[in-house]
């Protein structure tokens, strides 16, 4: 069914990362993988998960200063330990932790009441079930040779019994989101160890659309997917169709008391106009500790980002990608009647900013924020090919801190010349 318009309108959005990994402060599920850790190291974190200062209304209060229209909240990573009362017999918080209590409900409870959409991360995988495969590591760490039963059998190892008994379950857990929660976006992960007939997406799919037909679901439901997911770094070209970049705001997805390396609001504010100028969303990913507090070096720049969406938001919401690379140097966006231009300008501009290839004349330009209007000429232009169009650099009054957004209002809907020239 055609992706749900509030989706492709949100622009931003905030993941959040927050399991029983956060009391060590180790990677995801990871680390166990990997043996980083032990196993039973890594389980041991169970007596340690208190959520004793969770406070969704809190995180909610802070996406939304940040300028989100949504979150996802990883309801159950790749160790398999859910973070509500699960009706299936396996690891859970509420059962298995002194938090004791369902915190997926309450957080779901918290985005509604500040009117943003509500998202849950799945793992398909579940590398703690019994009924999960034992195989040998592909690429044991310190090139040893280790037995890890969490990796996908090779053709023929597969118990069908106990794979049936797990898809089950899986398929129990994800309804029991969607009854209880209906999450508006379900973001799955862990698709890369079964195909997509192994854990039959398409009947997954069916149940959770024949409960919440609007349910957006990301591309881990291959080829159910509505949207792509890349990761860590904007995309040279855009993916087809809708598309979210996923990208921490230090360098872990988790809580890790190390990891001091967060981004810069100017990083932040950069990568998040050039993604929305290529016509993607940003999912920002903040690693809550174990108590349920968020950093206050993540928090800052959460705020930060959303001081710059506030004084810049007609040039945010309700806008599609904006001009092709090679047109202005710098990330822009298009209102959605295609008749204003938004130029992000992340340093000062000298003399003029120049645009490339727009056949329209140029009604009005001003920056964004101040209301300053500027001048604007036009050079050159030959036949069927446009001159240069040369706006005013605007006073060091109108500059931004962080980027300047110029509004350029055109007549008519934008028109591009693409062609190479008269040769």
């Amino acid at each position: 069914m055609p992706m749900q318009p509030w989706f492709p309108d949100a622009k931003l959005g905030i993941f959040v990362h927050y399991g029983i990994y956060a009391v060590d402060g180790v990677p995801e599920s990871w680390s166990f993988y990997t043996g980083q850790v032990p196993h039973e190291q890594y389980m041991k974190q169970l007596d340690g998960f208190t959520a004793s200062a969770y406070d969704p209304e809190a995180w909610a209060d802070l996406f939304a200063r940040a300028g989100a229209r949504y979150a996802v909240l990883t309801a159950r990573h790749h160790d398999g330990v859910a973070l509500w009362d699960t009706a299936q017999p396996h690891l859970n918080v509420a059962e298995h932790t002194p938090a004791g209590r369902d915190l997926v409900g309450p957080y779901a409870d918290a985005l509604r009441a500040r009117g943003l959409k509500v998202g849950l991360y799945y793992s398909h995988s579940d590398w703690n079930h019994p009924d999960y495969a034992s195989v040998i590591h592909p690429e044991p760490p310190n090139d040893e040779v280790c037995t890890n039963r969490f990796v996908s059998p090779p053709a023929g190892a597969e118990n069908p019994e106990a794979w049936a008994r797990y898809v089950a379950y899986r398929n129990a857990q994800v309804g029991e989101l969607v009854e209880r929660y209906r999450p508006d976006l379900l973001w799955f992960d862990g698709e890369w160890e079964r195909s997509e007939e192994q854990w039959r997406m398409g009947e997954l799919a069916e149940q959770i659309l024949a409960a919440n037909p609007q349910t957006v679901l990301n591309a881990r439901m291959l080829s159910h997917g509505d949207y792509a997911t890349p990761e860590q770094g904007v995309p040279l070209q855009a993916p087809d169709g809708p598309w979210e970049l996923c990208l921490t705001v230090n360098d872990s997805w988790g809580f890790q008391a190390h990891d001091d390396r967060h981004k810069s609001v100017r990083q932040l504010i950069r990568i998040f106009t050039e993604t929305i100028s290529m016509g993607g969303n940003l999912l920002l990913d903040v690693g809550p500790r174990e108590d349920g507090t968020i950093l206050a070096e993540q928090a800052e720049r959460l705020e930060g980002l959303g001081a710059w969406i506030d004084r810049h938001s007609e040039a945010v919401y309700g806008t599609v990608a904006g001009l092709p690379a090679g047109h202005h140097y710098g990330p822009s966006t298009l209102s959605a009647d295609r008749r204003t231009l938004y130029l992000i300008c992340f340093d000062a501009p000298r003399e003029t900013v120049c645009v490339r290839g727009l056949r329209n004349p140029i009604r009005r330009v001003s920056v964004l924020g101040t209301g300053t209007e500027l001048g604007h000429t036009v050079t050159g232009g030959l036949g069927e090919v446009p001159g240069l169009q040369w706006i005013d650099a605007p006073a060091a009054r109108d500059l931004d801190p962080y980027a300047t957004v110029l509004a350029v209002e055109l007549e008519g809907e934008l028109d591009l010349y693409r062609g190479t020239g008269r040769t």
